[in-house]
């Protein structure tokens, strides 16, 4: 079994999911999961943890998320995004980019913001997006997110806007292009997502789907390369393969390296909570 992190480049048309099972062919084995569901119709960065390297994907879900994409002024869709039914049309030919910069503004920090309906949160046991596709809609709690990042530039359609957003993990950029067009009197809709990096795991790191080999599997020590890490010596290694607690270790989040260099354990405030290596 391949223990690692492949950092996959994905195309349009495919569902996380459909990644996860090609991965599961190309690398033959059962055990591969992702860090972080990413919208059929976007590209770019998902993280693919195989072997046991999928225990680690956890920390990788609450990184923060970096995207590029197009605000479509005038048009609401059922999906907030350009694969859905318009839901409604307004002329907003007389917006201008600083009316849209203003409004992004608007949406930039710590704000709360309610799930669409096409995605994948369970409300009483079910998908929103299957209640969706069966017609139902339901109330949705907003949630607190955070945008560090909402940047704002024309295109050569004046009403197309291309934006570069960084987020908290959680935050749809579908809602944000809803919620500008909603501040500007009007609609609009999200296009061409593609999520640029998740941390600091980049679209440089990144590989088509199809181009995937055992030599573009990353070391599970490399999926906890946002977080501090330390190297322990021999005895506290035994301690680590039996699930004690080591002292002296920094708060919060520590990978635990042996002296090759190999992740062998996670601890969050000194305790465990993975351990890879064998007691």
């Amino acid at each position: 079994m391949i223990d690692g992190l492949v950092v996959v480049d994905k195309d349009a048309g495919w569902t996380s999911h459909d990644v996860v099972a090609k991965c599961r062919g190309r690398y033959r084995q059962k055990r591969i999961g992702h860090s972080g569901t990413l919208d059929p119709d976007a590209t770019g960065v998902l993280l693919v943890g195989l072997g046991r390297a999928t225990r680690l994907l956890k920390y990788l879900t609450d990184l923060p998320k970096t995207y590029t994409g197009e605000v479509v002024l005038g048009v609401a869709t059922s999906t907030l995004d350009s694969s859905g039914d318009v839901t409604g049309e307004w002329d907003m030919a007389s917006v201008s980019l600083d009316d849209v910069r203003a409004a992004a503004s608007t949406l930039t920090g710590p704000i709360l913001q309610v799930p669409p309906m096409a995605s994948a949160l369970k409300v009483g046991g079910k998908r929103l997006h299957e209640l969706a596709r069966a017609g139902i809609e339901v109330e949705r709690e907003a949630r607190p997110v955070t945008v560090h990042r909402f940047d704002v530039a024309a295109t050569d359609d004046p009403l197309v806007f291309a934006v570069d957003v960084e987020c908290s993990s959680g935050t749809y950029i579908r809602t944000l292009a809803a919620d500008v067009g909603t501040a500007l009197g009007g609609g609009a809709h999200l296009r061409n997502l593609r999520r640029t990096a998740i941390g600091s795991f980049t679209l440089g790191d990144a590989h088509p789907l199809e181009a995937l080999t055992e030599e573009h599997v990353l070391p599970p020590a490399e999926a906890l390369r946002d977080y501090p890490s330390v190297e322990i010596d021999a005895d506290q290694l035994v301690l680590v393969g039996h699930g004690r607690p080591i002292a002296d270790l920094p708060a919060g989040t520590t990978g635990l390296r042996d002296a090759d260099g190999r992740l062998v354990a996670v601890y969050e405030d000194g305790k465990p909570s993975v351990v890879l290596a064998p007691a």
